[in-house]
């Protein structure tokens, strides 16, 4: 009797703590509209104790980056998670006119073998429904670093000088702009070729010229990375930040696919080391969540389109 009330005990404590909104979780967001196909990338940092989550929400829109602080609750018997209040740049937003849908996160919690998800959408506030479309997201659970004291301690060293910023022209072009050549970095070289390519996407392309921005993807922490272009090492030991590390390449046409690829120099404060990667070809623009750690480089696989 008593091993069987332990073995309740156990698997009781184990369902409850697999229902459990803590960690980070990133993706995509879609806005619900058949006419447009912008999208968000989107990070949560997320701590609950009991009913009560509080954290950080980080996502990319176009080229602005906001950071906000949030406050909700988790019904852990529907596993519904609700984030209040939370400024989500108008998907029909330009550059220079930016306007803040108000907006609630509401959320599913759905966990598998395979992987845990947040499947919701954000949602306008009563004053906001007409206008304001909502938001469709599936956010993954990255259990590698969804640790309580990493949680914690990102809210805690948060801070607000992140919130939006928008890149100018020096940001991207000049500031930190890389000439694509093969450089030489033997101890780079080396550990290169120790470790595995794990391809992050694959992307068709319309251009035999490309334009690269490497930005950090969430909390500014040190990452610093290296970069290969078909294996060959074009720029290494770039710290990461809201400012753009920025290059453009051009395609080797006699190769089926070129490929670009992020070797994680450290993992920062919060591993593993992440980046968003932004590639145009003068038609199209790609986003694309990059993610190195020690053992695997992050690669995009790129073919150009059949003329």
């Amino acid at each position: 009797m008593k091993k069987t009330i332990l073995l309740l005990t156990v698997l009781l404590s184990l369902k409850t703590f697999s229902q459990s909104v803590s960690g980070y979780w990133y993706g995509a967001a879609n806005v619900k509209s058949k006419s447009s196909t912008n999208n968000y990338l989107v990070e949560l940092i997320l701590h609950q104790d009991r009913t009560l989550v509080k954290g950080i929400v980080n996502y990319y829109f176009k080229k602005t980056y906001r950071s906000i602080k949030v406050n909700g609750n988790y019904n852990s018997l529907t596993r519904q998670l609700t984030l209040f209040d939370i400024p989500v740049t108008y998907h029909g937003s330009i550059e220079d006119l930016e306007v803040d849908c108000m907006m609630n996160f509401a959320a599913t919690l759905r966990v598998a073998k395979v992987s845990s998800n947040l499947v919701g959408s954000f949602q306008g506030k009563p004053e906001y429904r007409y206008t304001c479309p909502d938001v469709n997201f599936n956010l993954k659970l990255n259990a590698d670093i969804s640790k309580e004291d990493s949680i914690l301690h990102a809210i805690r060293v948060y801070k607000e000088t992140y919130q939006v910023w928008k890149p100018t022209y020096q940001d991207t072009l000049i500031a930190v702009n890389i000439i694509p050549r093969k450089v030489e970095n033997y101890v780079i070289d080396s550990e290169y070729k120790q470790r595995e390519n794990v391809v992050s996407k694959e992307i068709t392309v319309s251009s035999d010229s490309l334009k690269v921005d490497f930005f950090d993807n969430g909390e500014i922490d040190g990452d610093s990375i290296s970069i290969f272009y078909n294996n060959k090492l074009i720029a290494f030991n770039r710290i990461l930040s809201t400012k753009a590390v920025h290059f453009t390449v051009a395609l080797d046409t006699t190769r089926q696919i070129n490929e670009i690829t992020m070797f994680a120099d450290n993992l920062g404060s919060i591993p593993p080391n992440t980046a968003l990667m932004v590639v145009t070809d003068g038609r199209k623009r790609y986003e694309i969540p990059m993610a190195s750690n020690l053992q695997r480089n992050a690669t995009l696989k790129i073919r150009r389109k059949k003329k």
